[in-house]
């Protein structure tokens, strides 16, 4: 198999199916934030790229790697954040043709930029985090570099939704003691009602962290997503959950579909025998509406 430099996979993610990567900053962590729970190493945020790839040599990776890979999505990311790479725009428009389904990992630092607004609109999928709503909690976990302000963030995801039509996710990633209090999740709900994303994933820390910190639980997890409404929520986990729904009536089951769409994994595993077979009633009757997102599958009640 050829030793790629900028390729990468695919890999299986839990979130949006077989993903061929591709990395931005191979050799070394570029990234405006110094997450207490990333994965690379502690290092000071950086804002903009030295020495960054040229387009063609990423390219022509890319032109290789497909003729042989199998995947879903076409994944343009980074170790670090990859809306620094100074040449984003022309990678898109140069990616655009070959006629994948193209998704961005952002930390969403840069998207009150009406550039990288220009330039992400592009794609198919936009992933772009949220850790927290409030501006000492935003600092806490992210470790921005100096300048950046959680509420232009906010106005700028705002912003975006206004002029891209395709499908935005939003993450949060939970740490214990940090963003997992019920007030934080109550001013992140009222801030997901006016971006109005596609998908909301909620997780956890799921790799070692570059600092000493921990994840919460799946059924915290599960908890916190309850003060979220109206959204397509999606916690990917590995772990067994132990977090049940029970006992619900038919009316009662439809009412909560309403106000928030279960995804298909959620229905495996956290409806009891009772509501599953209530749920398949629904199903049966037409009384529920199928939505994909990101490659997951969720479903609704029709208003």
């Amino acid at each position: 198999m050829k030793n790629y430099k900028y390729i990468f996979g695919p890999v299986a993610s839990r979130r949006f199916g077989m993903s061929l990567g591709i990395d931005l900053s191979p050799d070394k962590k570029r990234c405006n934030f110094d997450c207490i729970y990333c994965e690379l190493e502690a290092a000071k945020p950086i804002t903009s790229y030295d020495n960054p790839p040229k387009v063609d040599e990423i390219i022509n990776e890319v032109k290789e790697a497909i003729k042989t890979h199998t995947f879903d999505v076409l994944t343009i990311t980074s170790n670090g954040e990859p809306t620094l790479y100074p040449y984003l725009n022309e990678l898109i428009d140069k990616l655009i043709p070959l006629n994948k389904k193209l998704l961005i990992l952002s930390n969403s630092s840069t998207i009150m930029k009406k550039d990288i607004q220009s330039a992400l609109k592009k794609l198919d999928i936009v992933k772009l985090s949220l850790d927290a709503i409030t501006p000492a909690i935003f600092k806490k976990i992210d470790r921005p570099a100096k300048g950046i302000d959680i509420n232009e963030i906010i106005n700028g995801i705002i912003d975006f939704r206004k002029i891209y039509d395709k499908e935005l996710i939003i993450e949060v990633l939970v740490v214990k003691g940090i963003n997992d209090k019920v007030e934080e999740f109550k001013k992140l709900n009222d801030v997901l009602k006016k971006i109005k994303p596609n998908r909301v994933d909620i997780s956890t820390i799921d790799r070692p962290p570059a600092y000493k910190v921990e994840g919460v639980s799946v059924e915290r997890l599960f908890e916190l997503a309850s003060y979220i409404e109206e959204q397509n929520i999606f916690i990917p986990t590995r772990d067994k959950i132990n977090f049940r729904i029970e006992n619900m009536s038919k009316e009662e089951l439809l009412n909560t579909l309403k106000k928030r769409p279960f995804s298909e994994s959620d229905v495996k595993n956290i409806f009891d025998e009772h509501t599953q077979k209530i749920f398949n009633d629904l199903l049966k009757e037409n009384l529920l509406e199928e939505v994909w997102v990101g490659g997951i599958k969720f479903y609704k009640a029709y208003v």
